[in-house]
């Protein structure tokens, strides 16, 4: 009996020991998911699953899609996210990016709509990240858009994917998603864009500057530190509005590391072409992917819908894209657009009536 006394005081120490050290993996493991984003990309919002009856319709197959959420533009993606879910089997999970103010419009936008079935996280993003690394005009600070430059951080705000689709907010999808995420990546390739030079039908004149189809028109040539890059000026730029990642790839390559080195270097010495042609996002991105980058299929960012409020593409061709993107000032929201009506499809109300959207006189938005 003192045996088995004893060997009932051991267990209950073994249990008391394990309990201890179960409380101390529990703690430690909070505070690692705590610290696990230095730089701000904190998580804000998760669903972690789909209704069974949803499961069971589609595949198992999980795609992790990227897109910002301005409040200014905040229809936009909610459009942008509409589409895609509807044009799929598989099971997508939105990281939507925003910044805090705007948290509970989109958290009320999503729940009170036909998309609160929607597997998704809200992230966070502190401009803070950004000190020193944008060259900030004193007359146009507000025209900075902190978001712009999410796409910089996908193993921050992904960490735990092999690979992740970035998508802009002024884009309608109009098939199956898995296609693009299924898009082959050469051996040592970080990402895969759309280049500017794939077809002549996307090419659009932009006054003022420059040619936009190449390096030239977004890098100032003139700048030694440009020019020791040896990088052909007349090299095709591509367009980072959407694309897909190697995020295993991203990180061996430290691709956001490089992408700040670049910022950073710009605001000491102005590495921009002074005649941009397009968003400031897109000349860091064409220096660290210099010939290092696989094509998307063109179909899969049909652009420039937003660069006049002409139909440049007949309304066949406009039928065939895989993926619509207004970039440009005229949004479908906004200005008078291209092909505004295909996006209206997409677009589900504002159930708060903040976001309106307005035909004429609406206020210019920064072409991404």
């Amino acid at each position: 009996s003192v045996n088995f006394s004893i060997l009932i005081v051991a267990i209950v120490i073994f249990l008391l020991v394990l309990h201890h050290n179960f409380l101390g993996l529990s703690d430690f493991l909070r505070r690692e998911l705590s610290d696990s984003n230095p730089l701000g990309l904190q998580p804000i919002d998760f669903i972690p699953a789909v209704p069974q009856r949803l499961t069971d319709e589609r595949n198992d197959k999980e795609i992790s899609v990227v897109i910002a959420a301005s409040d200014e533009r905040l229809g936009g993606t909610i459009a942008a996210m509409n589409s895609i879910y509807h044009h799929t089997r598989s099971n997508v999970v939105f990281y939507i990016v925003t910044l805090n103010d705007t948290v509970d419009h989109l958290r009320l936008w999503l729940s009170n709509t036909a998309l609160k079935n929607l597997r998704y996280r809200i992230l966070d993003f502190d401009p803070r990240i950004l000190q020193g690394k944008v060259q900030v005009d004193p007359l146009k600070a507000d025209t900075l858009k902190p978001l712009t430059f999410a796409r910089f951080y996908l193993p921050n705000l992904v960490p735990h994917a092999e690979k992740a689709i970035y998508v802009d907010d002024d884009i309608i999808v109009q098939d199956d998603i898995l296609e693009l995420y299924n898009t082959p990546l050469k051996p040592g390739h970080a990402a895969a864009f759309s280049d500017d030079c794939d077809s002549t039908a996307n090419k659009v004149a932009v006054r003022g500057a420059g040619n936009q189809y190449n390096y030239i028109g977004f890098l100032d040539y003139k700048k030694e530190t440009i020019r020791k890059l040896a990088m052909k000026a007349n090299t095709c730029s591509f367009n980072p509005g959407v694309f897909v990642a190697n995020l295993t790839e991203w990180k061996l390559q430290n691709i956001t590391k490089q992408l700040e080195k670049w910022m950073a270097l710009n605001v000491a010495e102005e590495l921009y072409s002074r005649t941009l042609a397009g968003s400031i996002t897109t000349p860091p991105l064409l220096i660290v992917f210099y010939k290092q980058h696989s094509s998307i299929d063109p179909m899969w960012n049909v652009r420039h819908l937003g660069s006049s409020t002409g139909k440049r593409y007949s309304p066949q061709f406009v039928k065939a894209a895989k993926l619509l993107h207004w970039n440009g000032h005229f949004k479908p929201w906004g200005r008078t657009a291209s092909y505004a009506e295909v996006w209206e499809k997409w677009y589900i109300p504002d159930p708060t009536g903040k976001f309106s959207l307005i035909r004429r006189h609406s206020e210019a938005y920064e072409a991404k």
